[in-house]
């Protein structure tokens, strides 16, 4: 596939001095992980910039920070408050292994973030790349990166043939990563190495007239920047049915909805969400075991979530009922009942938030 590339000593350094000194005169500097840096906050940033933007970034990252703002206040946080501050980020794996890794780093590091790069890899949820950039952004430590942003600027610069997730691709670039970023001011070449990425060489219309490296960009040379990275052979997204069933109180007093919620791992992991059946034959028996009479129903307007591997069309059926002497509700703690006015400080989907918006008028 990709032959080694060879780039001499003179042109991995010139190649670092561009970046810097475009860095020093363009780059990002004021975005509120890039204050008071530390490992902690650095990694929040991180993670929270993993399949998200930076605009979108923001708020949460403020609003997490104000509420955790150390490791141990995150280790020491109720999983529900933490996917709450989370609620509408998505790819929520990633809020539960920040919880897990707090709890790891509280037991095992004092409440402090490790900073031997083996010991950050070992954490959940940090691989090789962002590993290097916590440690690299905040405390300045030499170690090459490769998230997406940048893997786009070296597969241009070098016409790297493949796409993201094919090993050889993946294997050539951390290659080129390795011998481009220099051992001084890693901390400024990383960060703009990210930021050429994400608003230089963007994956449509890049502004090649203001990138640094343009002279030397083999993409720009034989107008091939569309070309790299390579698109992903397209897969047929597999397409899902669900029902969901929303039993709902209400009279002149009471508006509430029961929810449950999710196992810890899975689609909506250790989120509040409706209960689900696969048909609406189902829907009585889930009504007896949950204690519940229902007194009406009524189904609601089909919609589509996707997820990046298939495609979910939900039902969403709203089933008046009244409470049993008896109730199961609340037996283990795995279901509550929502009030659509007051609302629960809880991570939620955001199909569940969809259609909680859609229930407070109905």
């Amino acid at each position: 596939m990709n032959n080694p590339i060879v780039i001499s000593a003179k042109s991995a350094e010139q190649f670092g001095q561009q970046v810097v000194s475009w860095y020093h005169l363009q780059g990002r500097k004021h975005l509120p992980w890039q204050q008071d840096k530390t490992p902690y906050r650095v990694w929040i940033s991180e993670i929270m910039l993993q399949q998200t933007q930076v605009a979108t970034v923001i708020p949460y990252y403020q609003r997490f920070m104000e509420s955790f703002p150390t490791i141990t206040d995150l280790a020491n946080a109720d999983e529900d408050v933490v996917l709450h501050h989370w609620t509408g980020l998505g790819y929520y794996a990633r809020a539960r292994n920040l919880h897990k890794s707090a709890k790891i780093m509280l037991n095992d590091y004092d409440g402090h973030f490790p900073i031997e790069i083996e010991q950050v890899i070992a954490l959940p949820g940090i691989g090789r790349s962002t590993a290097g950039a916590i440690l690299s952004l905040s405390l300045k430590q030499y170690h090459p990166i490769l998230d997406g942003n940048v893997k786009r600027v070296l597969a241009r610069s070098y016409l790297v043939e493949g796409y993201n997730g094919l090993s050889k691709f993946d294997k050539a670039l951390w290659q080129l990563s390795e011998k481009l970023t220099p051992a001084i001011e890693t901390d400024s070449f990383n960060q703009a190495m990210m930021d050429l990425g994400a608003t230089v060489c963007t994956r449509s219309k890049p502004s090649c007239d203001i990138c640094p490296v343009e002279q030397s960009c083999l993409a720009k040379a034989g107008d091939q920047q569309m070309n790299f990275p390579q698109k992903k052979p397209k897969k047929k997204i597999p397409e899902k049915q669900t029902i969901m069933v929303i039993p709902r109180l209400k009279n002149e007093n009471c508006d509430k909805v029961l929810m449950e919620k999710r196992p810890p791992v899975g689609i909506w992991g250790g989120l509040w969400c409706f209960h689900e059946v696969d048909e609406l034959s189902e829907i009585n028996d889930l009504m007896t075991s949950l204690s519940l009479k229902e007194i009406s129903s009524q189904t609601l307007t089909e919609f589509r979530h996707t997820f990046s591997h298939f495609h979910l069309d939900i039902t969403p059926v709203v089933v008046d009922c009244q409470q049993l002497e008896v109730s199961k509700i609340n037996e283990p703690n795995q279901q509550k009942w929502y009030d659509l006015h007051q609302g629960l400080s809880v991570g939620l989907a955001a199909s569940t938030q969809k259609l909680l918006t859609l229930l407070r008028d109905c």
